[in-house]
C-alpha cells in the first residue's frame, strides 16, 4: 500500500483526517471512564474509593502497553517513510511478540501484589475487599489489553485511523452497555457488583482485540505480521525500547504521582483521596482527546521526518498545538463554571462536593498552558526521541510537582496540593519550549 499521502496531502486536512477519529474515540473513552465510575459510585462511596485506589495500578498496565506501542508506532512510521519495508515488517511482528510477554508479566505482578498495594492506602476492610474484588478480575485481561493496544499503534502507524476509531469505540460502547447490567444484575444478567464492572471492562477489551484482527484479515495491513519475523532483533529492540521505554515511564508517571499524592492527602482524610480520584476521572474528558491529537500526529511526524520533510513536520506539530490548546481551553472553562455539577456525578456528600469544587477550580488554571508540553512530548516521540519526552514528563510528575505539593501542603494543607498543579504546568511549559527547540534544531542539522 502506498503511504505517500502522509507527505503529499496538505497539512491541515491531513492532520484533521488522522487526529479527529482519534479525538472522537478518545472522547468516547472519556465517556466510558465517567459512566463506569458513575455506576460504581451508585454502589457506595467505599466502592468509588476502592476504584480510585486501584486506578494507579490499572493506569500502569495501560502505560506499559501504550508506551511500548508508541515505540512500535514510531519505528514503523519511520521505516515506511525511509522505504525500508523489511524493517517495518519485523518491527510490527516483534511488537506483537513482546506485547504478549508484557501482558503475562503484568498479570502475575498485579494479581500477587494488589492486596499489599491497596493496604498501603486504606485500613478499612470494606474498601480493601472491594478493591481486591475488582482487581482480581480486571487484571486477568492484561494480555488481551497489551496485544490489542499494540495492534492499535500498528494501525495508527500506517494511517488506518478510521478502523482504529471503530475498534476502540466498539470496546468502549460494549463496556458502557454491560456496566449497569453486570453491576446491578438487570434482566438475565447476574448481580456481580464490583466484579461486574471489571468483567464489563474486560469484555470491551476482548471485543476491541478481535475487531483489530478482523480488519487486518479483511484488508491486510501494509506491514506483514508473521511468526517468521518475530525472532528478536537487537537493532529493533534498541529502537523500539529506546522510544517505548521512556514512553512507558512517561505514562506510568501519573500513577506514581497519584500514589504519592494519595499519601499526602490521606493525612487530611479519605475524602481528599476520593476527590483526587474523581478529578482524575474527570480530567480524562480533557486529556484523552488531546492524546487523540498526539496519536494522530505521531505517525505523520515519524513518516515526514524519515522522508526528510522538515518543514511539514513543523507545520504538523504547530497545528497540533492549536488543537490541543482548544481542547484544554474548553476543559478549563467547564471546571471553572460548573465544578459542582461535575463533582455531583460521583458524590452526593456535600462535604466531598465542596472540597472537589475548590480542587477543580484551582487545578484547571494550568490546563491551557499544559498544551505546550503535551504537544512537544508527542512530537518528540514521533521523532524517535523518547528520552527528552521522558525528561519533560519527569519534571511534570515528580521533579517539580511532588516537592511543590509537599512544600505548599505544609503551610496550606490540602489546598496547597491543588495549587501545585498549575504551578507545575507553568514551569514545565517554559522548560519544554526551550528543550524542544534545541533538540529540533539539532535534528534538522542546523
Amino acid at each position: 500500500m502506498n503511504q505517500t499521502f502522509m507527505k503529499e496531502k496538505k497539512v491541515i486536512p491531513l492532520v484533521l483526517s488522522m487526529a479527529l477519529p482519534m479525538v472522537l474515540s478518545m472522547a468516547v473513552n472519556s465517556l466510558y471512564n465517567i459512566v463506569d465510575s458513575y455506576f460504581v459510585a451508585k454502589l457506595s462511596e467505599d466502592a468509588m474509593t476502592a476504584l480510585s485506589l486501584v486506578f494507579p495500578a490499572q493506569n500502569l498496565l495501560t502505560a506499559v502497553s501504550v508506551g511500548f506501542g508508541i515505540g512500535v508506532n514510531a519505528q514503523i512510521a519511520y521505516f515506511l517513510g525511509a522505504k525500508d519495508q523489511d524493517m517495518a515488517d519485523r518491527t510490527a511482528s516483534q511488537g506483537i511478540l513482546f506485547s504478549v510477554f508484557h501482558g503475562v508479566m503484568i498479570l502475575f505482578v498485579f494479581l500477587l501484589g494488589m492486596p499489599w498495594f491497596l493496604g498501603r492506602f486504606t485500613s478499612r476492610a470494606s474498601v480493601l475487599a472491594l478493591g481486591i474484588q475488582y482487581s482480581n478480575v480486571v487484571f486477568w485481561f492484561s494480555v488481551v489489553v497489551s496485544v490489542g493496544i499494540t495492534y492499535e499503534k500498528i494501525f495508527q502507524a500506517v494511517g488506518r485511523m478510521k478502523e482504529t476509531m471503530i475498534c476502540m469505540m466498539l470496546g468502549f460502547v460494549t463496556n458502557i452497555l454491560l456496566d449497569p447490567l453486570l453491576i446491578f444484575g438487570i434482566g438475565p444478567f447476574p448481580e456481580l457488583g464490583m466484579r461486574g464492572a471489571a468483567v464489563a471492562t474486560g469484555m470491551g477489551q476482548v471485543l476491541t482485540f478481535f475487531a483489530y484482527v478482523f480488519f487486518d484479515k479483511k484488508k491486510p495491513l501494509p506491514v506483514n505480521i508473521s511468526f517468521s519475523k518475530m525472532k528478536p532483533s537487537a537493532e529493533i529492540c534498541k529502537k523500539v525500547y529506546g522510544v517505548g521505554g521512556p514512553a512507558t515511564l512517561n505514562m506510568a508517571l501519573p500513577s506514581f504521582l497519584i500514589t504519592a499524592l494519595n499519601g499526602m492527602l490521606s493525612v487530611y482524610g479519605e475524602t481528599y483521596v476520593l476527590v483526587l480520584g474523581i478529578y482524575y476521572k474527570l480530567q480524562t474528558f480533557i486529556y484523552l482527546p488531546t492524546n487523540g491529537v498526539l496519536q494522530g500526529i505521531r505517525p505523520l511526524v515519524g513518516y515526514n521526518y524519515g522522508a526528510k520533510e522538515y518543514r511539514r513536520v513543523e507545520k504538523i506539530y504547530r497545528f497540533a498545538m492549536v488543537m490541543t490548546a482548544g481542547i484544554m481551553f474548553l476543559g478549563m472553562g467547564g471546571c471553572l463554571l460548573i465544578p459542582k455539577l461535575l463533582m455531583s456525578l460521583f458524590a452526593s456528600n456535600p462535604q466531598t462536593i465542596a472540597i472537589g469544587t475548590v480542587a477543580l477550580r484551582i487545578i484547571s488554571l494550568g490546563f491551557l498552558v499544559s498544551a505546550t508540553s503535551i504537544t512537544y512530548c508527542g512530537t518528540l516521540e514521533g521523532l524517535g526521541e523518547g528520552m527528552p519526552s521522558l525528561v519533560i514528563s519527569l519534571l511534570r510528575y515528580t521533579v517539580i510537582m511532588i516537592p511543590v505539593a509537599l512544600l505548599l501542603s505544609h503551610g496550606m494543607g490540602a489546598v496547597g496540593v491543588w495549587i501545585a498543579f498549575p504551578v507545575t504546568e507553568f514551569a514545565v511549559a517554559l522548560v519544554s519550549y526551550l528543550f524542544f527547540y534545541k533538540i529540533w534544531k539539532k535534528k534538522k542539522g542546523n
